[in-house]
């Protein structure tokens, strides 16, 4: 069931950041919350200072948690616009 998740949050994850390539060059609204540090209509990478990394999505658009400090390798979750998530060992979080 797990691997089944991570395969879906994966092909989640890979269609999102096809289809904002598709879209114009805007970032989100609403306000990205990384590690405690808010950030007002986010677009692009934010790395984690620490572990655990805690995101709270206040934005319109879908948060991507990467294994990576610079959005790169596994992507290890996903969080909804309006929701919040922590990744034991995320690095950083991506989103449009």
């Amino acid at each position: 069931m797990r691997r089944a998740l991570t395969a879906f949050g994966t092909l989640a994850a890979a269609a999102m950041l096809s289809v904002s390539g598709t879209q114009s060059a805007s970032a989100a609204q609403g306000d990205l919350v990384v590690n405690g540090t808010v950030h007002s209509d986010p677009s692009g990478c934010y790395p984690s200072d620490r572990l655990p990394l805690t995101v709270e999505n206040y934005t319109n658009d879908l948060a991507v948690i990467f294994q990576g400090a610079d959005c790169s390798g596994p992507i290890l979750g996903i969080v909804l616009p309006g929701s919040s998530g922590v990744s034991e060992f995320g690095g950083s979080v991506f989103i449009r």
